[in-house]
């Protein structure tokens, strides 16, 4: 029977739009396998690591009878970008074997019944569904993503917070030493939803995502999450824990506030960065009426100055900064100015886009 015959390329992007969270080694062997459900010519995928589930459905032709196997997601893979993409390849089972075929090639390959795949209960109560286009969502999750924790004891900063709330969706990661926000205006009002979406999630949906105008449907229960878009269902667990409140943190109402060029405030960070070294990240930042200076410096009494004229007619501000924190919010906006507000040399910073309220980022000081 053929399971499946189909061109090269889209049998493997059918592969590799659920394999991502497929892992090589795991404690349940079939976990490293993905489940190959047939119905007439359709082909549903299905991967899981059993917090994570994605599916999605391809018309690869084969045979009409149903057939439901499971086989290992990354060796399929591997196989498959050995052929041409225009390379007819198909997926036969003989006699309890599975044999793909390309060409003149023949791989045998071991299978696990599809009965044994554990997958994901999904909850029985999601909340309203609603959409944003995916290149909103790819958008938002850029623009915060670089700020969660990573293996943090304080579980719930590993993650983002997808607040959604009348017309509007937020987005909120934090490392207990700076803090992102985006939001966006949804066409739909729903009620108020606060979930913490894992961190392998958030880096799953940011391979997934495209540019394209296609919408994203999402929807939120007590424990889950699932997201819909280009024919894929797409079901996470999400992270239990109270997220801290982002309001209280963001600054409001700083005196001191300077705005200047985004490209050449990222060169300068860049240039001095060279000069700290990997254990401390720290660069000086001397504002004062008509100019900024960098200043950063290392163990071998190496040092870094670098200047730039601004319009500023505030305090004088010495305030020491990670420049890697500096850098990674710089480097993930778009627009040609930003506006840095400050207090003094003690307080947090905020990190805004002059043109749009949308987007604010806080950044702790550091004892230089």
């Amino acid at each position: 029977m053929i399971v499946f015959k189909s061109t090269q390329d889209k049998v493997l992007a059918s592969l590799q739009s659920v394999a991502g969270i497929v892992e090589r080694r795991h404690t349940l062997p079939i976990l490293a396998n993905v489940l190959l459900r047939k119905t007439g010519s359709q082909v549903q995928l299905t991967t899981s690591d059993l917090e994570i589930q994605i599916r999605t459905t391809a018309e690869l032709d084969g045979d009409s009878a149903n057939f439901a196997t499971t086989l290992g997601a990354r060796k399929l893979i591997d196989i498959l970008r050995t052929m041409p993409a225009d390379q007819t390849v198909s997926l036969e089972s003989t006699g309890g074997k599975l044999i793909l075929k390309g060409g003149k090639s023949r791989f045998t390959l071991q299978s696990m019944p599809a009965e044994d795949f554990p997958l994901v209960q999904e909850s029985a109560s999601f909340g309203p569904a609603f959409s944003v286009p995916q290149k909103t969502l790819k958008s938002l999750l850029s623009q915060v993503s670089f700020s969660m924790a990573v293996h943090d004891i304080r579980y719930y900063l590993n993650g983002i917070l997808f607040v959604a709330e009348g017309k509007q969706l937020s987005l909120v990661a934090t490392d207990g030493h700076r803090l992102a926000f985006a939001s966006s205006a949804l066409e739909v009002e729903v009620p108020k939803q606060e979930v913490i979406l894992p961190r392998k999630t958030v880096i799953e949906l940011q391979r997934l995502l495209s540019d394209k105008e296609g919408a994203i449907e999402m929807q939120f229960a007590a424990n889950q999450a699932k997201f819909s878009f280009d024919g894929m269902e797409f079901v996470t667990k999400l992270v239990e824990g109270k997220f801290p409140d982002y309001n209280r943190v963001i600054p409001k109402n700083h005196k001191n506030i300077v705005t200047l060029g985004r490209v050449p405030l990222l060169a300068s960070l860049q240039r001095t960065a060279i000069m700290t070294s990997e254990k401390f990240k720290g660069v000086r930042l001397n504002i004062e009426p008509g100019s900024l200076r960098v200043a950063s410096s290392n163990a071998e009494q190496e040092e870094a100055v670098d200047e730039l004229d601004v319009d500023y007619s505030g305090d004088t501000i010495e305030i020491g900064f990670n420049v890697t924190y500096l850098i990674d919010a710089l480097q993930n906006m778009s627009q040609e100015m930003v506006r840095i507000e400050l207090s003094d040399g003690n307080s947090s910073a905020l990190v805004t886009n002059p043109d749009d309220n949308a987007f604010k980022y806080v950044v702790m000081p550091m004892r230089i």
